[in-house]
């Protein structure tokens, strides 16, 4: 669903001069520009908890409670930094 919102755009600005014209006008709106913004964090959180535990499993960050504890902290700190540039991207 998150994604198919993306495509959608994605397909109207491709379409034509014409469907990019009215995909801009969506994307002026705050509350549009808002909700791409929270699927792109959505997103970002999602790749980067990914690599943290692909490392996990690949033996690189031992599985230990306090490893796993530091992970997660360093797994959000990463997210609300590319959020944040995100943000920026959008608006």
């Amino acid at each position: 669903m998150v994604l198919g919102i993306l495509l959608w755009l994605l397909g109207i600005s491709l379409s034509s001069p014409e469907g990019f014209q009215h995909a801009a006008a969506i994307m002026d709106s705050f509350f549009v520009k808002f909700i791409v913004w929270g699927i792109l964090t959505a997103l970002i959180f999602h790749t980067v908890g990914g690599i943290r535990h692909m490392l996990m499993d690949f033996g690189y960050l031992a599985e230990t409670l306090a490893i796993g504890r530091r992970s997660a902290w360093v797994t959000f700190g990463i997210t609300i930094v590319l959020s944040i540039l995100a943000g920026v991207l959008v608006w």
